[in-house]
């Protein structure tokens, strides 16, 4: 299977070591031409106003987008959560608008509020897992065709849309693999 990461910045090695790691193929996506032959794409985790600016600097936006729009399994981690939000708190500019959530940035606090909790996300597994939060978002709205899929002190940190999954937390920063394990397997979208 190959795997892109967007990899213009933020927590792309992670990511690609992860894929490699469970015995798939990681392609680093920065130019449209990186979207041929993808099996799924991860946004990752970052500064969400720079991967944003170069999106469109780029032209990837609308090519990113209309992948997504035709069922490309993708997984947006913390700022590839704002990436794909319908709306962000307080922010006028919007990137890919493709999930009917609404996303409040640095939600948790800022850098020195970053923290590790554990968790069952009975969905995913019976084990608890390691759930690492930076900076992070979370989802304050959700339309009726979201699942919510995990939520830490009552505040939903990850969900999934048709094809796509959004987490607050970075599993790459973990060494645990359960979740790209999940999302790779694709049986969430059935």
């Amino acid at each position: 299977m190959k795997v892109g990461v967007l990899s213009f910045q933020g927590g792309v090695i992670e990511h690609l070591n992860q894929i490699k790691a469970l015995g798939h193929t990681g392609v680093e996506v920065k130019k449209e031409k990186d979207l041929d032959d993808i099996d799924a794409i991860i946004l990752p985790g970052g500064e969400s106003t720079t991967i944003g600016k170069l999106l469109k600097i780029t032209g990837l936006i609308k090519s990113l987008k209309e992948k997504i729009e035709s069922g490309l399994p993708t997984w947006g981690t913390c700022a590839g959560m704002i990436l794909l939000a319908n709306e962000v708190e307080g922010q006028e500019e919007k990137y890919l608008q493709l999930m009917d959530i609404k996303v409040k940035r640095n939600a948790f606090g800022t850098q020195i509020d970053s923290f590790k909790t554990h968790k069952v996300i009975e969905k995913i597994s019976k084990d608890e897992m390691e759930l690492v939060f930076i900076r992070a978002p979370y989802i304050t709205e959700v339309k009726d065709n979201v699942r919510i899929l995990c939520k830490v002190d009552d505040k939903i940190v990850a969900a999934r849309q048709d094809n796509i999954i959004v987490t607050s937390f970075h599993p790459e920063l973990t060494n645990d693999l359960t979740f790209l394990n999940y999302f790779l397997k694709g049986k969430w979208m059935k």
